[in-house]
């Protein structure tokens, strides 16, 4: 896989998205902005993602001398711009005269004219106009040394189930079926409820009003619009290609806000396929009532190595806040010194940049009281102005140690959204219990707080570099991805897998037989049934001498060759394996039968850690809620010290290392303010 190093000037690029288009009435505010932009040591901006009622008033009459103007003042001070294609937000008046590009949606109505994210990725018209205004802009800015490269729209998603968006899905079920109705009718299982399909035209999306609930059609259909949205994608770039060849592309990545796991509603395994950069925006909730801020620092960092390990080298940070958002349910202030660790804990897990949504807030509509770096006073002797410059100035002080440097891990867990798919569609189990996101997120919190990076990946990945492969809740596993992981362990890897894994295959069909024939002779165990818990239910697992909590999922388990190192000690499975361990060939496989506490996760994956001998960057001592993260180079390794608690932390360093931002060497007890971060360099 090609490399491709975001910046050509070795900076790490600090800024955001940039909307002048709203403050063209208002000269003295664009001049201000270039005085601020240097006050606040940014230097890349993302400019033009909103703009199209700005660069094209009315149907082909354009206007790009506002937007030069801007380029320069920007190019002026010796920053960056990453161009935006302005199709995210289309102009009221092609609304009007082609209202052809407004979704429907999947109750068959058509959208009015608003919001954003609202056009048809079929509309021929659509995509004509997007690539014309591309085309323009690639000829006007495409040679310009301050560019820094394509933001394709912004933040992709939705779907539209118009007369033309049916046609385009009947098609693609045609390509994928080779055109034979017996073959899609078996993967969708058409002969429950007389659903058989006899011609293609009976065909339509899932709709609330229609069909929902046959399975195979509704994973279909997501894919179908991921598969759709990404072709949309692909047109839009065509003209950036064809004129600006070596200016790379990108596109903001998202999570499911505000629960704060991968995002679901496209798989973005296939998409990074089609970007340059991974670049994503990340709205942590911090400070809330739900959960302690380390414990949320440990799913910021499971996002982060997911975004990596798309294409496993460093990404963006495209969009955060420097204070707050405006649309969780409580939005509050990040507290003094959460800014500047929040953004170090990004740089230490793999990006090249914090950029924020937004430079400037807002005067008017749904985003003034979103947080940004100018807030109304326009002032910058503000707390939030004054902490983004203390942090840009570090970051000038950092790029040498940070800039490209990589991550590499010995551990993967892998995330399939197609089987977060299937299960969510799973009319079984708990309905608010999956948890599939989150389950993960607790697998992998127990690495993190051991300092041990780990690459979050697919199933299309190579499975052969890690040394430890967790794949807990994957509920739909396909034969194919059954003998890479028998693989994986004939050939010496550890496995670790959980309850509700290896119950459906690809098309959303259970496995005919039971479970798996490889994953039987890899784990020594045959799952016979899962019980699902009520809130009120108890039930424990004894390991080690210790009872351990059974939360939510408990599955009933039959020895084959594994050996039991848990039992259940209630209900009547009582004194039955709940959790397993089988040596096969060269490797061994566990397999956790109930959903634990976190406290059996951390003996269980310490043990783990401690037999493959995973070593952390930086060996140090030090409580729960501090993480020490690294990024390497040639030689040598930069390492983030971060305090995500609210109290003083004292570590004991056993080895020197040397302060990359005061050249102070450090060893030894290390005192650490509450949110206080310490990025330090070691010679390897």
């Amino acid at each position: 896989m090609k490399k491709i190093k975001v910046t050509d000037d070795n900076r790490l690029l600090h800024g955001g998205d940039y909307n002048p288009d709203q403050w063209l009435d208002y000269p003295d505010i664009l001049k201000e902005d270039v005085e601020l932009m240097k006050a606040a040591h940014t230097n890349t901006f993302s400019i033009g993602i909103f703009a199209w009622a700005a660069l094209e008033p009315e149907e082909d009459k354009y206007d790009f001398d506002w937007l030069d103007k801007v380029i320069e003042r920007i190019h002026s001070i010796g920053g960056r711009f990453i161009m935006a294609t302005p199709s995210e937000a289309r102009p009221a008046w092609m609304s009007q005269h082609h209202p052809e590009v407004l979704r429907v949606d999947a109750y068959r109505r058509k959208q009015l004219h608003g919001a954003r994210h609202n056009h048809c990725f079929s509309s021929e018209y659509y995509r004509k106009k997007t690539q014309e205004m591309n085309t323009k802009l690639a000829e006007r800015y495409g040679d310009h040394p301050a560019l820094l490269m394509w933001h394709i729209s912004n933040e992709f998603g939705g779907e539209c189930h118009c007369d033309s968006c049916q046609n385009n899905f009947r098609e693609w079920l045609k390509n994928k079926y080779n055109n034979d109705l017996k073959e899609l009718n078996h993967s969708w299982w058409g002969a429950f409820w007389s659903h058989t399909i006899t011609d293609w035209e009976q065909i339509e999306s899932p709709s609330p009003i229609g069909e929902n609930a046959v399975h195979g059609m509704n994973l279909d259909w997501r894919r179908f619009v991921t598969h759709q949205t990404i072709d949309f994608y692909k047109n839009e770039i065509k003209p950036l290609r064809e004129l600006t060849p070596d200016v790379p592309i990108t596109t903001n990545f998202m999570s499911d806000n505000p629960e704060f796991v991968p995002f679901t509603a496209l798989d973005y395994s296939q998409f990074a396929k089609e970007v340059d950069v991974i670049s994503w925006d990340a709205y942590a909730p911090w400070h809330t009532d739900q959960e302690d801020t380390a414990t949320l620092a440990s799913r910021v960092a499971f996002l982060n190595d997911h975004f990596y390990s798309m294409k496993n080298q460093p990404f963006l940070l495209m969009e955060s806040t420097p204070s707050l958002v405006n649309w969780h349910d409580v939005n509050k202030a990040k507290r003094p010194g959460m800014h500047f660790l929040s953004s170090m804990q990004m740089l230490a897990h793999g990006s090249d940049s914090i950029l924020y949504f937004q430079w400037r807030k807002s005067r008017g509509s749904s985003e003034k009281f979103h947080g940004a770096v100018v807030d109304h006073d326009r002032s910058k002797d503000n707390r939030v102005f004054k902490e983004v410059a203390q942090l840009g100035k570090a970051m000038e002080d950092l790029s040498d140690c940070v800039v490209g440097y990589q991550r590499k891990a010995d551990v993967g867990i892998l995330y399939d959204v197609e089987s977060d798919w299937a299960l969510n569609d799973a009319q079984g189990f708990g309905l608010k219990t999956k948890k599939y996101g989150e389950t993960l997120q607790k697998h992998y919190q127990m690495f993190w707080e051991n300092n041990i990076p780990v690459d979050v990946i697919s199933k299309e990945t190579a499975f052969d570099p890690y040394k430890i492969l967790l794949i807990p809740m994957l509920y739909m596993l396909s034969e194919e991805t059954a003998e890479k992981i028998s693989a994986f362990v004939k050939n010496g890897g550890t496995v670790v897998t959980t309850y509700i894994t290896g119950l459906v295959d690809e098309a959303d069909l259970t496995h005919m037989g039971g479970w798996l024939k490889p994953l039987k002779e890899v784990f020594g165990v045959e799952p016979l049934e899962t019980d699902t818990y009520y809130p009120s239910d108890r039930n424990s697992v004894v390991y080690n001498g210790k009872a351990y909590e059974v939360r939510d999922y408990a599955t009933v388990l039959k020895l084959l060759e594994a050996e039991s190192l848990g039992s259940y000690e209630e209900d009547f499975y009582k004194d039955t394996p709940a959790l397993t361990k089988n040596t096969y060939e060269k490797g061994q496989a566990f397999y956790i039968g109930a959903r634990l506490s976190d406290d059996f996760h951390r003996v269980f994956y310490n043990e783990l850690i401690k037999t493959h001998d995973l070593k952390p960057a930086l060996e140090a001592k030090h409580n729960r809620g501090v993480s020490i993260q690294a990024r390497k180079a040639e030689g040598k390794q930069t390492i983030f010290i971060m305090n995500f608690t609210e109290e003083s932390q004292t570590l004991l360093l056993l080895e020197e290392v040397t302060d990359c931002l005061t050249d102070e060497v450090l060893g030894g007890a290390l005192e650490l303010a509450p949110y206080e971060t310490r990025v330090v360099e070691k010679r390897i």
